[in-house]
């Protein structure tokens, strides 16, 4: 069988491709080692460089040797080559490698496709409004990509005019296909290595320095929309994971034996009840970060022992939960021996001051109300400090706080607090999770960020139940009343976000966060809890994804009559010259020469004198005469003319001499 012949690659056609890799391989350096950046953007300026020069592009055994090299780069790097990051590694390697070997019209193709497949994977790091919009612009880039290869050279703005409106034929699939394609649940990117890295949020453990850390984010962690007033801000205690064992250095949550897993809370409302949506970021943990404390849970879900909401699975993408909340309640007035006794334990041998002061409080016969007032009051009236960067503390961490630092945040103060507590005989244990957030009232949305998480403290009274209490309220008012930014002295290292003070940058943030949001709620957020209720609406009664299929069917074929139908009318509306001319070039084009779309007719009659000199004659005589009829003074008698230049071309299947 003979080799099937390659067409060359055109010199000016390069360009174009180069700007292809660029676009949809460039945004990945955020991702990738130094070393591979490097590697990469050497070789796209290596490429450059020879076409620039028209220099020969290297053989094989260099390439290879590249191709190896990098990949075993790769693979020491990651330690794999599987997997998101590994994988996307490879993918930005072989985009920057193909050029050095384009020598054919199949080498550009495959540079597009590797284009069309590596944009997808910029949705595996970010999914945000920017990143739809450059895709968007990159995927007009590889259209007209394709354009210019299969279309010849022809002015930038009439190949980026066609690309567009093929675009704009794809948007009613779009659409059809966002509606009704049956959605799936769980992530975009579901391999366990590194399927969730980078997720931030509350951890399972309080260490030193653990929420600190987190405060300085100004991520946001979840938005919520109430059905009616909202709380007080006071009372905004968003409640995550609680922890009541302590060695000494970091706070946990004790393992629950299966019959104490089970005991559901006792909870006597005393006040107002607060419905609520709340869209929750991806946090890789199974608390869902309920206002204190639920009452009413959705489904596929739990309130535990220690009263934290709880999803049956880790939150691994974003999701919406429907709850009611009470702030004024009674939890578990009746405990059991064993969880008191439990929320009493604490390390031997450590802190003896603070220990010596919580027995001085004792043994005066206080109350355990007593107690606490005492606490608080001593963080009150003495000089504690709030901040962000409290210095180190040694083996009796608690001593060196009350005693001599003096200064921390918000689990420093919840950590003393529950100590104090418990070695003055006063069941206690630290709680984590958000304060406060702020609305925004571009959407009515309360966003919580990063920025607002906290640590406080509860404590369990006889004929009260667990009882909430905020040693940091004592300290820092401001910081439950006003927010973080309002408790921090200035220059501390909080996120910029949590500082904007000036109404009409605060303004435009809103907006901006108020479209993001709508963004989330209804594209990344279009999921099948959220398509069943859309086509509910549209009439669907029990959407399945048999009916959805044969939905999706019928429409995109109606659609793709209705766009064939309207092409088919655009080419039959063309005025009787246009049809004159075009009937004149087909013939042409079964003659071996074809007439580029952007190729007018004196300049293709000058072609056609250079390449077909026995149609030179006939075919200059076509083009003035369209070119009288189009752009001049030509009246009938020419498109007469015109219409039997068509007439008097030889027949295509006589041989030539």
């Amino acid at each position: 069988m003979a080799k099937q012949k390659t067409e060359p690659l055109e010199h000016s056609a390069t360009p174009w491709l180069l700007a292809v890799a660029l676009a949809t391989a460039g945004p990945h350096v955020e991702h990738l080692p130094l070393w591979m950046s490097v590697l990469v953007g050497g070789l796209f300026m290596w490429r450059v460089w020879l076409w620039l020069a028209r220099g020969q592009l290297p053989r094989r055994v260099p390439l290879t040797l590249l191709v190896a090299g990098g990949v075993a780069g790769i693979g020491w790097q990651f330690h794999t080559l599987f997997g998101r990051d590994a994988g996307v590694a490879l993918l930005v390697l072989f985009m920057a490698l193909k050029p050095m070997e384009m020598h054919s019209r199949r080498d550009a193709l495959v540079v597009v496709m590797l284009g069309y497949f590596l944009l997808l994977t910029h949705y595996f790091y970010s999914q945000s409004i920017p990143t739809g919009l450059w895709l968007l612009a990159a995927t007009t880039l590889l259209t007209a990509t394709l354009i210019r290869l299969h279309g010849g050279a022809q002015p930038v703005a009439a190949i980026a005019r066609y690309a567009g409106l093929l675009l704009l034929q794809a948007l009613p699939f779009m659409l059809i296909l966002y509606l009704l394609f049956p959605r799936i649940s769980g992530p975009l990117w579901g391999l366990p290595q590194d399927a969730h890295s980078g997720l931030s949020g509350l951890s399972d453990k309080m260490a030193p320095g653990s929420l600190s850390n987190l405060i300085q984010s100004g991520a946001i962690a979840f938005r919520v929309r109430f059905a009616s007033d909202l709380p007080e801000k006071s009372e905004l205690y968003w409640r995550g994971p609680t922890f009541d064992e302590y060695d000494g250095l970091t706070w946990r949550a004790r393992e629950l034996s299966a019959t104490a897993a089970q005991t559901k809370p006792s909870i006597e409302v005393t006040g107002k009840n607060y419905t609520y949506t709340s869209t929750l970021e991806a946090h890789n943990q199974r608390w869902l970060l309920a206002l204190d404390v639920p009452t009413d849970l959705p489904t596929d879900s739990e309130l535990a022992p220690t009263l934290e909401a709880l999803a049956r699975e880790p939150v691994r993408a974003r999701a919406r939960f429907t709850f009611t909340s009470a702030v004024d309640f009674r939890a578990n007035r009746l405990e059991s021996p064993a969880v008191l006794q439990h929320a009493l334990r604490l390390p031997a041998a450590i802190n003896p001051r603070t220990r010596a002061l919580a027995i001085e409080w004792k043994s005066k016969s206080r109350s355990p109300e007593e107690i606490k007032d005492a606490a608080l009051s001593m963080f009150r009236n003495e000089a504690f400090f709030y901040t962000l960067r409290p210095p180190l503390l040694g083996q009796h961490a608690m001593d060196d706080f009350l005693f001599t630092s003096r200064r921390g945040f918000c689990e420093h103060y919840a950590s003393a607090f529950v100590f104090l507590m418990r070695a003055a005989g006063v069941p206690a244990r630290v709680v984590t999770g958000y304060q406060g957030g702020e609305l925004n009232p571009v959407d009515g949305f309360l966003t919580v960020r990063q920025s607002d998480a906290h640590a406080w403290a509860e404590i369990w009274l006889a004929g009260q139940g667990w009882t909430r209490v905020d040693p940091t309220a004592a300290v820092a008012p401001s910081r439950v009343e006003q927010g973080i930014a309002a408790a921090l002295p200035t220059g501390e290292p909080l996120a910029m976000l949590s500082r904007i003070d000036i109404d009409w940058l605060r303004a435009m943030r809103n907006r901006w966060e108020a479209v993001n949001n709508g963004w989330n709620q209804w594209v990344l957020g279009y999921n099948p809890e959220r398509q069943r209720e859309v086509l509910s609406r549209l009439g669907f009664k029990e959407p399945d994804w048999r009916s959805m299929t044969a939905t999706l069917a019928v429409l995109c074929g109606i659609t793709l009559l209705v766009i064939s139908l309207w092409t088919l009318y655009q080419r039959n509306t063309a005025d009787p010259a246009q049809r004159a001319w075009q009937r004149y070039c087909t013939g042409l084009r079964r003659r071996g020469v074809t007439r580029a779309a952007w190729e007018g007719p004196l300049d293709f009659a000058a072609r056609v004198a250079h390449e077909r000199p026995d149609l030179a004659t006939l075919t200059n005589e076509a083009a003035q005469y369209y070119a009288d009829l189009r752009y001049g003074h030509g009246g009938s008698e020419h498109l007469r003319l015109l219409q039997q230049c068509a007439r008097r071309l030889p027949s295509s299947w006589r041989k030539e001499v």
